[in-house]
């Protein structure tokens, strides 16, 4: 298995670690009777932002692992360049990635068409975000298994 399939599945993994504990997190905070608009949109605000964070950090720092116990374990250091296979997985990965978003975006909006109630229109945003991520991390895995 190539770094770039390990790193990936490392990614994919983490992802669906990070987003599992942090919903795990936030639904014990979650207020059992109804919200206000101003509360709702301050919570959900909140849960976005806090998101955002809390998996740029988690992937940075697990990142850092990653390569710190693949150089011990391997005696490699994580590779210097990207061919251009590298570049065209990784332009695929972007692509399906953001395809999944745009979708979701759009079903978030529309939701907002149909009169669903705020809380479906941001919990169909954050969960697009986080299959637009998992999307690209196993677009990513398949094409450096099968090939482009």
């Amino acid at each position: 298995m190539t770094y770039q399939e390990k790193k990936s599945i490392v990614s994919l993994i983490s992802a669906v670690a990070i987003f599992g504990a942090y919903c795990a997190y936030m639904y014990q905070l979650y207020p059992e009777r109804g919200l206000e608009p101003a509360e709702t949109f301050r919570f959900w605000g909140s849960f976005v932002l806090n998101l955002t964070l809390v998996s740029i950090v988690a992937h940075i720092l697990i990142s850092i692992i990653f390569n710190i116990v693949f150089r011990i374990t391997t005696g490699e250091k994580e590779p210097k360049f990207e061919d251009e296979l590298d570049k065209l997985i990784v332009l695929k990965a972007h692509r399906n990635s953001f395809f999944v978003f745009i979708i979701g975006f759009l079903l978030a909006m529309g939701s907002l068409v149909i009169d669903q109630p705020t809380q479906v229109m941001f919990v169909i945003l954050i969960v697009s975000g986080f299959i637009s991520d998992v999307t690209g991390s196993v677009t990513k895995i398949y094409h450096y298994k099968r090939g482009v």
